[in-house]
């Protein structure tokens, strides 16, 4: 599907996000885990939890619907099933990675698939510490999906230092170490995503400036009954639409503000974004808010490497409000985003191209040379069917003085099924 995106003088209104696509998908997995019944508000209807939710149905969970909430009764750790058909894990990383964890720990044989692009994804993070646990995993080219995985010795505990912080590897050892006898222990050096460790209460402790998260099959697996928060990553489209755009005026509701996913707030706040946060509060273990923002004149900022990991899907947008900003932008130390559904790095230069924008791709990263007054007539975008590229080309198409068209758009709904009937309503 090509998508026309016209110029936008203001862009005005409120907004209700979809459901935070990340912890959607760990409430299904974490239900499963649970021995009973769990109530899910606001469960995502995008295309990845709805993957997830179909693999925890085929290892036993039953699901079901009630006045728009999702039930969804476990069987607890003993009472997973062996699946009788190969877990489609769609695009779903996550559904991958964490799913993995669940299968080896259980000692349950299955085979994980996914589409071309989750297939081109390596799996060899996962893989090398799991098959440390006991696990034995077949994969095409000993790094890519189809998984096959087989536990062939008893569950071994380990003591993993994460290479990269990443929150999926990290749930991924977690989540076989809650089948063990003995502790499996996580260490963490730089932060990630901590919803699994929130979502399942697990013990965390600092030592020398590191985390350690632990996890056997002592700790007990909490009930999944809350109300899935508004999606940071979709919110971050608006926060920066809203920033270079004239005149706009945006309320964001229902806004996770989890702090290891918010760091776009701060990067914003640097660049001088009319930010402002109310209604703050807590559903379950997360914090939750409401965003207004307005447009702003933005300035250049260096993004420290050390932040990556909790502004990495945000990177994509967060190139476009640099390219309205004063002075050079630089984003570092970001090569993860080579191994995304697509090189985003790659897609990101593609992006700026397009519209002639002034700009070097770097290995891990980009230098942006911004311009609050930069202006294009119209471009035609790839979105090499990766939705945050596709979302953020519309966001940059907002700034064209005529019609920009962005190819194979449809890949939004992977993260934001309504995506392009809020831009519309935005618009009006």
């Amino acid at each position: 599907m090509i998508k026309t995106v016209s110029g936008a003088g203001s862009l005005k209104g409120s907004l209700q996000l979809p459901p935070d696509k990340s912890i959607s998908q760990r409430a299904a997995i974490f239900s499963l885990l649970y021995d009973g019944k769990s109530r899910i508000r606001n469960y995502s209807q995008a295309q990845d939890p709805q993957s997830t939710l179909r693999c925890v149905q085929q290892l036993g969970a039953i699901v079901k619907e009630d006045s728009g909430d999702l039930i969804i009764e476990g069987k607890g750790r003993d009472g997973l099933v062996e699946p009788k058909q190969d877990l489609d894990c769609g695009n779903s990383g996550t559904a991958m990675r964490l799913l993995s964890g669940v299968l080896v720990g259980a000692g349950i044989s299955a085979k994980l698939i996914g589409d071309a692009s989750l297939c081109g994804r390596t799996m060899t993070r996962i893989i090398e510490p799991l098959e440390a646990m006991g696990a034995h995993i077949l994969a095409r080219n000993s790094a890519y999906a189809p998984l096959f995985i087989n536990r062939v010795e008893p569950l071994r505990p380990m003591e993993f230092e994460l290479p990269v912080p990443s929150a999926q590897l990290k749930s991924c050892i977690l989540l076989a170490g809650l089948f063990g006898e003995e502790v499996t222990r996580v260490i963490e050096t730089l932060p990630s995503r901590d919803h699994t460790e929130r979502l399942l209460n697990l013990h965390q402790q600092w030592e020398n400036g590191k985390k350690i998260i632990s996890a056997s099959i002592a700790d007990e697996i909490p009930e999944q009954s809350y109300t899935i928060p508004g999606d940071f990553s979709a919110a971050a489209f608006w926060l920066v639409a809203g920033a270079i755009q004239n005149n706009a005026e945006m309320l964001i509701e229902n806004v996770g503000l989890n702090p290891t996913r918010s760091a776009l707030l701060d990067i914003l706040g640097d660049m001088g974004a009319d930010l402002i946060i109310e209604n703050e509060r807590m559903e379950g273990a997360e914090p939750v808010g409401d965003i207004k923002v307005k447009g702003s004149d933005l300035k250049a900022v260096e993004i420290d490497p050390k932040m990556i990991p909790n502004c990495i899907d945000e990177l994509p947008i967060l190139a476009v409000a640099m390219l309205f900003a004063e002075g050079t932008s630089v984003i570092s130390g970001a090569e993860e985003l080579r191994h995304k559904e697509t090189d985003r790095i790659m897609a990101m230069s593609k992006m700026l191209k397009a519209v002639g924008a002034n700009f070097e791709e770097q290995e891990d990263g980009l230098i942006i040379h911004g311009d609050p007054e930069f202006t294009f007539q119209s471009a035609e975008f790839e979105s090499f069917h990766d939705h945050r590229i596709a979302m953020a080309s519309a966001v940059l198409s907002l700034k064209g003085k005529g019609e920009s068209k962005i190819k194979d758009a449809e890949s939004a709904a992977v993260s934001y099924p309504t995506f392009w009937e809020d831009l519309e309503k935005m618009m009006n």
